[in-house]
């Protein structure tokens, strides 16, 4: 089981990004996808998650009409489409999914496959 995260770089305050996340390694078919981050000394935070149909939309408060997930489930990939960024933002974004997720999108401990993060950095 791998999810390989891309899309990261360096960005001005009010810049955007597109963070990616393929899946592979076996079907994932059913499975909550969400975004993760972690600034430097900080605990890994939720930021938003998607359940496999799409009708279902989980958004960390800060984020909220700032940031969109999206998935395509033919792909096996979730995007984060990140406008508007502040200096806040910046950490290492972390995608992960599991089966044992469910209504629980916001709980780290219920995702049981991680991706290896991709550093955002935002300047002011």
């Amino acid at each position: 089981v791998q999810l390989q995260a891309s899309g990261g770089g360096s960005v001005h305050f009010g810049g955007a990004l597109r963070l990616s996340c393929k899946a592979s390694g076996r079907s994932f078919s059913g499975y909550v996808m969400g975004w993760f981050r972690q600034a430097p000394g900080r605990e890994r935070d939720f930021v938003a998650a998607i359940s496999w149909s799409g009708n279902r939309i989980y958004y960390e408060d800060s984020v909220k009409g700032r940031f969109t997930i999206s998935r395509d489930n033919a792909e096996n990939t979730v995007y984060l489409q990140m406008n508007s960024l502040k200096p806040e933002d910046m950490a290492v974004y972390y995608c992960a999914t599991g089966p044992r997720v469910g209504d629980f999108a916001s709980v780290r401990g219920r995702y049981d496959y991680w991706g290896q993060g991709t550093l955002v950095t935002v300047s002011s």
